[in-house]
């Protein structure tokens, strides 16, 4: 129990944050169920307008006080949550599909995140290595590989590759690393339309996932009722979302992420205290492009048909929307950003064709007038590590 001040609102440790996630619940299913225009900014709206009210009073101060002191309470029930909503549209092709790509793009910025939010390394081109991952399951899955072992050299792959680029990253520095990864991205793209082997234009399918010898292409059986195939591919991303979220957190307040935040701060400084530059940023870029590639390889699966359409350089400016949008650095604002930037879009179709102009302007918003994002990340405590 936490004791505050009369005006403040009490809210007890685990109970509390089960009621706000039963509270995230009722809204996410009333907005995922709405089809129509007027419904759906009504939802927008009211949960716009609850989140202002909070941040204008001190509700916002015990409920960060409550998420904080209970971690592993709340991320059991954000896990629960997601769990409940993949069964309430279990039979919902669309809905699940939607669901899988949130926790899909998550994933990839979430090792966007440790790169550019931890190290400070820029990095243009993480569609890029995402795409890479999902490359890489449809030809070694196509050969006939098991897909776990596809899914690993996904992100194996995905580093590997990255290794090319450490040499120009490491040489640079700000704009001109910037521009390094601009370029891998416009080439990666040319590379895909160009290459035979892997279909040109036109794309190549991916084999689905078979694991256990359960296939995930098949509908499977829930309760005695059919659901979409799509479900068991919702659990899969959300058990790799859950692990490569608690491996960033774990990695951030550990003495790597020290030393990473050293390097971000100021390299000068960092050097004459005898911290490896180039060491940490080869850690952070392999460790990020990992975490893309796996998620794409599973995330290729699941579509069943990729192409280079998926991976220009403007799918990677989304991912980095995400980052800026939600707080670089902060794990938990990165999925907050990445529901707002996937969900509103598609729920929204009258303003299919212009999200990216909605995006370039939501980033320019957050520069001017919020630049530490929507979750800006918390001060470090230099003395102590979690």
């Amino acid at each position: 129990m936490r004791h505050n001040s009369s005006r403040d609102l009490v809210i007890p440790g685990p109970a509390g944050c089960a009621l706000m996630a039963l509270a995230l619940l009722a809204w996410c299913i009333l907005f995922l169920k709405a089809e129509e225009q007027i419904p759906i900014l009504v939802y927008m709206i009211s949960g716009c307008l609850l989140v202002l009210v909070a941040a204008l009073s001190d509700l916002h101060k015990s409920i960060s006080a409550t998420i904080a002191s209970n971690e592993a309470a709340w991320d059991g029930c954000m896990i629960g949550v997601m769990l409940l909503l993949m069964i309430t549209f279990r039979d919902d092709h669309y809905t699940l599909l939607l669901l899988g790509t949130i926790m899909a793009y998550a994933t990839a910025v979430l090792g966007l995140n440790v790169q550019l939010g931890f190290t400070g390394v820029i990095n243009f081109s993480a569609a890029s290595f995402f795409g890479i991952g999902c490359y890489t399951a449809a030809i070694l899955g196509t050969a006939g590989w098991p897909s776990l072992l596809c899914l690993v050299m996904g992100g194996v792959m995905a580093a590997l590759v990255g290794c090319l680029l450490l040499a120009p990253v490491l040489r640079t520095s700000g704009h001109y690393a910037a521009l390094v990864t601009m370029a891998f991205a416009l080439l990666f793209r040319v590379f895909l339309e160009v290459s035979d082997l892997l279909g040109g234009p036109q794309g190549v399918a991916v084999p689905p996932m078979q694991m256990f010898g359960v296939d995930f292409s098949q509908a499977m059986q829930l309760w005695g009722s059919e659901c979409s195939f799509y479900l068991r591919y919702d659990i899969a991303l959300l058990i790799l979302l859950s692990l490569s979220f608690a491996f960033v957190r774990r990695l951030e307040r550990s003495w790597i992420g020290l030393s990473m935040d050293a390097v971000r701060s100021d390299e000068t400084a960092s050097a004459c205290f005898g911290i490896n530059i180039a060491k940490w940023k080869i850690v952070a870029f392999t460790l990020g492009n990992l975490l893309s590639g796996l998620s794409g390889a599973l995330y290729g699966m699941m579509l069943a048909y990729i192409s280079p359409a998926n991976y220009a350089f403007a799918d990677s400016l989304i991912f980095l929307s995400i980052l800026l949008l939600g707080g670089i650095g902060n794990s938990w604002g990165v999925i907050l950003a990445t529901v707002f930037v996937v969900v509103v879009p598609e729920k929204f179709q009258v303003i299919q064709e212009y999200r990216y102009l909605l995006y370039a302007a939501l980033v320019l918003f957050m520069i001017i007038y919020r630049p530490m994002g929507l979750l800006p990340r918390k001060v470090r405590n230099y003395g102590r590590l979690a």
